[in-house]
């Protein structure tokens, strides 16, 4: 083949994927739509290790049928071969994007959509503070996934949970709106892409509305919220006090029929 034809034929095709790319990146243009229009999206976590081949098709077809925006992937001790074989079984029954929760450097795979790249900005632990991005940006870079900087802060939920008790961090009272919007406000002005506040998995009572509000008015990137969200009634609260993405997980987790009403919820604001 001509030098000159095979160029074009590899430019055309570097072309086409850097497209291919560029047009699946949408998971962060979709929630500061939600911002902007004062909408609430709605999102699965779902821990792979609890939970089997049958149950994530049935997941996936079910999240499917709601609506549901997208799935978060993630848990504290999980597998990347478990975590690679759930995105492959969800892939093949659903085009909702899949995004990692990573509780760890090691839980980074390309098959997932994007990747919430957690800073634990309300503790002071510093190796989940930059640590082990550190460790893990290789990967990360590697991997071409869009990545979504995230500040995470963990709130009170009236229990310990896994997520203070593997990062060795104290949450931030629940009782305590201002501490959360000056949190927030610092992970804003050092460039993070969206705010996370999360009860933690197991927790007793969820985020209170006055803290969603507070923090939602105030700050100009999504909010997202989880932990403790049990109903679907919490989740039309929450929605309402300005969460722009809900993440259920232990509540569907027992009940997957919960997703439609739940995902309905969130969309009636």
């Amino acid at each position: 083949m001509h030098f000159a034809l095979k160029l074009y034929l590899c430019c055309n095709l570097f072309s086409l994927i850097r497209h291919i790319k560029l047009t699946v990146r949408n998971v962060y243009k979709q929630l500061c739509g939600f911002k902007s229009q004062n909408k609430c999206g709605f999102a699965v976590l779902v821990d792979p290790d609890k939970i089997d081949e049958t149950g994530m098709r049935k997941l996936a077809k079910l999240a499917t049928i709601a609506h549901v925006d997208f799935v978060l992937l993630g848990g504290s001790l999980l597998m990347v071969q478990q975590l690679d074989l759930c995105i492959n079984i969800f892939k093949q029954e659903s085009d909702i994007p899949v995004l990692l929760f990573p509780g760890s450097p090691a839980q980074v795979t390309p098959k997932a959509d994007a990747l919430l790249y957690l800073s634990l900005i309300s503790g002071r632990n510093p190796d989940l503070l930059i640590g082990q991005h550190v460790v893990s940006a290789p990967v990360v870079k590697a991997s071409g996934l869009e990545v979504i900087s995230t500040g995470y802060i963990l709130i009170d939920g009236g229990v310990p949970t896994t997520v203070s008790y593997m990062s060795h961090t104290l949450p931030i009272p629940a009782n305590k709106p201002e501490i959360a919007l000056c949190t927030a406000w610092a992970g804003e002005m050092q460039g993070k892409h969206i705010i996370y506040l999360d009860a933690g998995s197991g927790a007793k009572t969820p985020v209170n509305k006055e803290m969603i509000t507070r923090v939602s008015v105030n700050i100009e990137i999504p909010l997202i919220v989880g932990g403790g969200i049990c109903t679907p009634d919490k989740v039309y609260e929450n929605a309402k006090a300005g969460a722009n993405l809900i993440v259920v997980g232990n509540a569907i987790e027992k009940d997957l029929f919960l997703i439609k009403e739940m995902a309905e919820a969130a969309k009636r604001v």
